[in-house]
């Protein structure tokens, strides 16, 4: 196949968003755990309907590929399955793109994968509309980089590729750092939706908007134990900032409890719960969120 392909593994919300943009700019595969429309419809956030034609497959049956970028696009429990799927049936090395949440997969597929493997973090909010499209709720960035920090280039390609698509990306020297502060915006933002059931701009009012001023404050302290550097604005405007422009979402979070599916309360919520008893900090809003979530979790097939 063309050596700019895109396979996109993990067809939920964010893999949709990012397969139908790119579709526009470079050949796109999708493939998941079961067939989808190979026509999709995306609605942009001011309410626009595109009919974009969709390369869509199993993994399943997912003939042998050499695509140059295989995007990893599940959620983050599924992160290692998936990889091995796909890689499966692939030729080569491609550039792995991996777009979990939290920052638990991200330094274990990097060590395992032998080609170069970049981070995305991403503010995009998107939810799905059943089989055939997704609904693009809120405009974001996606900052991109790698770990290992060998691989700028490449970084900077696909950030190039995903602005030419529509999507705004910049390649960044610290991935890291943006990692751990995309956690915290998910930390405040994806266990309260999920709890109470509201899109995120419901956050500002209230009783909410004191919630989430007591789990910023309780992420801002671990974050200073860990050394991870605040943003510029501080963290409370860094949520904020996020919620204002994510306000009619509903957080990925959000949609798995009302689907009955597993949540991502371990990759978020985990490693901010692990700094905070290595660091002796309490964090009673963390511990009582993670546990109504542990509540309602299904069991992992």
């Amino acid at each position: 196949m063309n050596e700019q392909t895109h396979l996109v593994v993990g067809p939920g919300a964010l893999g949709r968003l990012v397969a139908l943009h790119l579709a526009g700019v470079a050949p796109v595969k999708v493939a998941g755990r079961r067939g989808l429309p190979t026509t999709q419809t995306l609605v942009t956030p001011e309410g626009i309907r595109r009919t974009v034609p969709l390369a869509t497959t199993t993994l399943a049956e997912l003939p042998p590929l050499a695509p140059a970028y295989l995007h990893l696009t599940t959620k983050a429990y599924d992160a290692h399955t998936a990889y091995e799927s796909a890689m499966a049936r692939l030729t080569g090395s491609p550039i792995l793109v991996l777009w979990q949440n939290g920052y638990q997969v991200q330094p274990e597929l990097q060590r395992r994968h032998p080609g170069p493997v970049l981070c995305a973090s991403t503010t995009e909010g998107a939810w799905l509309s059943g089989d055939e499209g997704v609904t693009h709720a809120g405009r974001g960035i996606t900052y991109l980089g790698d770990l290992t920090g060998r691989h700028a280039e490449c970084s900077r390609q696909l950030a190039a590729t995903l602005n030419r698509a529509g999507l705004a990306a910049e390649a960044v020297t610290d991935i890291e750092t943006r990692l751990w502060h995309k956690l915290a915006i998910n930390a405040a933002i994806n266990p309260l939706v999920a709890r109470y059931r509201i899109r995120n701009g419901q956050l500002r009012d209230r009783p909410f908007r004191p919630m989430v001023e007591r789990v910023v404050d309780e992420v801002a302290a671990i974050m200073a134990n860990v050394g991870v550097p605040p943003p510029p604005t501080g963290w409370h405007a860094l949520v904020w900032q996020v919620i204002e422009g994510t306000a009619n979402n509903r957080a990925s979070m959000l949609q798995d409890v009302l689907a009955g599916r597993p949540t991502e309360r371990d990759a978020i919520l985990g490693p901010l719960l692990a700094a905070a008893h290595e660091h002796g900090l309490d964090t009673p809003c963390l511990e009582e969120l993670y546990g109504y979530l542990a509540s309602v979790s299904v069991t992992l097939r």
